[in-house]
């Protein structure tokens, strides 16, 4: 019974890790920002514009339907040829304007039409001079046919055309005025709102293994680097207890770097009894202090060249050196794991399954300066924006990001369009956007050599039928036939 009642708990909770996650991503997408600001907002201008109906009695309800259908157009496609307040104000105004002229010169050149009918020639009029109108003027809107139109109807009902103008006017002003402070203020400043990498992934652990772990860890700091509350956090994994609080024991008397802590669920303090000296017990002192000048090597040149504080973690591997990765991460508060890649795949695997941000990290030929990044991206999605903030901030000033995407077809082409703009907009800088109709795999063995470093998102978001049918980008490339580093990044 207890068993099963353990299986039940871990499997709520993972259930519930998962909604979570599932749940945040759809929250993080501009998409949903969009139709959740249409569904909150414009029912509330809709309101308002009724309370000041009746309470000034100059907005009539008839220029709900344009406005409405207007102020849908300006915050679906924040971006788009329509979306200006300006344009919007002006069109449903000449709309409304253009149709008081038409009825007017109609009644006074032509003939008046009997009450409570419409006069088929104003129509016509109307639409005519509402189409010259918005174009000589600039201030294209298609609610402004609507709105032309709607004053005949007006006309027949009331005589205050004027009135019904500068309703039009004021309520499409009010409409304009909220889209302008929404998009200024929350649309465009989204990265802040949206994606936690804007103030996270500033604290890394950088488990100091495989061939190159220095390269990986220079990345690891160059990350952090660009917060304030940056740090790096270096681990060493040792295969036993013993050698492990030699090595702290070692470290600590040196005090050469910022901070010595012990692995996960261990006392920080060497266990060192009664001044016994752990170095001549164990007899491996001179690989002992080769592994401790080595990692302070490390920690001093992070300190030195990028200006980050700098710790050292030594913990004992165990039977999941992934597992005690992850909960090294947990303990030393960090939110970001940057891995050097290991030959054996269980390892990565194991890491991005984890519940901490990773980057598994294959450095090319050890270099620590990555000025041209491609960042290749398929949906605009929260892992994307990831990839392309570790980019910006790995290039500084001087680099250069390129944001890419692959399509087999020209259909796709404006679908491929939409995502780098939705993705590149939220940052400042310069970022190159570019569409291939090559293939992502054989793009990279042909040119991946022109950069120094290439994210790769791990789709780990996707089902796993999809992962069968289409396994992840990284599984499918063939990392030695690339003369770049390559990242592998996931969120969590």
């Amino acid at each position: 019974m207890g068993k099963r009642w353990d299986l039940a708990v871990r499997y709520f909770v993972r259930f519930w890790r998962r909604k979570r996650r599932e749940l945040r991503r759809w929250l993080e997408r501009t998409n949903t920002l969009v139709h959740l600001s249409i569904l909150l907002i414009v029912p509330i201008l809709i309101a308002l514009v009724t309370l000041l109906s009746n309470a000034v009695g100059v907005f009539s309800f008839l220029v709900y339907p344009p406005l409405v259908s207007g102020a849908y157009t300006l915050f679906a496609d924040p971006e788009g040829k329509y979306a200006s307040p300006v344009k919007f104000v002006g069109g449903l105004t000449v709309g409304a304007l253009c149709g008081w002229v038409a009825i007017e010169l109609t009644a006074r050149l032509l003939y008046a039409t009997p009450a409570g009918q419409l006069n088929p020639v104003a129509a016509g009029m109307t639409v005519f001079m509402t189409g010259l109108a918005v174009w000589v003027l600039g201030v294209e809107e298609p609610a402004a046919f609507s709105m032309a139109l709607l004053t005949l109807f007006v006309r027949a009902q009331v005589d205050a055309l004027g009135l019904f103008v500068l309703g039009a006017a004021v309520s499409s002003a009010i409409v304009a005025g909220t889209f302008a402070a929404w998009r200024r203020y929350i649309y465009e400043q989204r990265a802040q709102y949206l994606y936690e990498t804007t103030d996270a992934d500033d604290q890394v652990l950088v488990p100091m293994v495989g061939p190159d772990p220095a390269a990986t860890a220079m990345l690891a700091a160059r990350l952090a680097g660009a917060h304030r509350a940056g740090k790096v956090v270096l681990l060493e994994m040792v295969d036993e207890e013993p050698m492990a609080r030699a090595e702290r024991a070692l470290l600590q008397s040196h005090g050469e770097t910022s901070l010595v802590k012990s692995g996960p669920n261990q006392p920080d303090e060497p266990l060192v009894a009664d001044g016994a000296e752990p170095l001549d017990e164990i007899g491996v002192r001179d690989d002992l202090d080769a592994s401790v000048a080595d990692i302070e090597r490390h920690a001093t040149a992070i300190e030195t060249e990028v200006g980050v504080p700098c710790q050292v973690v030594v913990a004992t591997a165990g039977p999941s050196p992934a597992d005690m990765v992850l909960d090294t991460a947990r303990e030393a508060n960090c939110d970001l794991i940057a891995s050097p890649y290991e030959t054996e795949k269980d390892w990565s695997r194991e890491l991005l399954r984890g519940d901490i941000d990773t980057i598994i990290h294959r450095s090319f030929e050890g270099q620590t300066r990555w000025r041209r990044i491609l960042v290749p991206v398929n949906r605009a999605n929260d892992v994307a924006h990831s990839m392309i903030d570790f980019a910006t901030r790995l290039s500084a000033e001087t680099g250069e990001v390129s944001v890419a995407s692959f399509v087999t077809s020209g259909r796709e082409r404006r679908r491929a369009e939409d995502v780098l703009a939705d993705l590149v907009e939220t940052f400042s800088g310069s970022i190159e956007t570019r569409i291939s109709r090559s293939d992502l795999e054989a793009f990279l063995t042909d040119h991946g050599g022109e950069y120094d470093l290439i994210i790769i998102g791990a789709s780990q978001d996707r089902s796993t039928a999809s992962r069968f049918v289409s396994p992840p980008t990284f599984e499918n490339i063939d990392t030695a036939e690339i003369d770049a580093d390559i990242a592998i990044v996931d969120r969590h």
